[in-house]
């Protein structure tokens, strides 16, 4: 597959300045990550009612809670000083993998 980055790597060059703006970039994220959870969860309860009556999944809200996933994975990096790429603050699509 082409196009692909790996999200965890090592670099070992970091910048000072990036460290300082990194606190503001957090809050942001932050703030994104506490109403996105929010309504992840209650996307959960409502998929749990809905898996208990009609015994299978809703689709739209597995892609939502998906979505919640893939973002929180997605900046982890930088917000676990991984690397200084900044992250969208807000959630862009990106794809997880698995590698077997």
């Amino acid at each position: 597959m082409t196009g692909q980055t790996q999200l965890f790597t090592f670099e070992h060059d970091a910048g000072r300045l990036e460290l300082l703006i990194r606190i503001v970039y957090w809050i942001l994220i932050a703030i994104v990550l506490w109403i996105y959870g929010i309504i992840t969860a209650i996307c959960l309860i409502i998929q749990w009612i809905h898996i208990l009556i009609l015994g299978r999944r809703n689709e739209s809200l597995s892609n939502f809670v998906k979505g919640y996933l893939e973002y929180y994975v997605h900046v982890m990096g930088y917000v676990y000083f991984m690397t200084d790429k900044r992250p969208d603050i807000l959630p862009v699509p990106v794809k997880i993998y698995e590698e077997l």
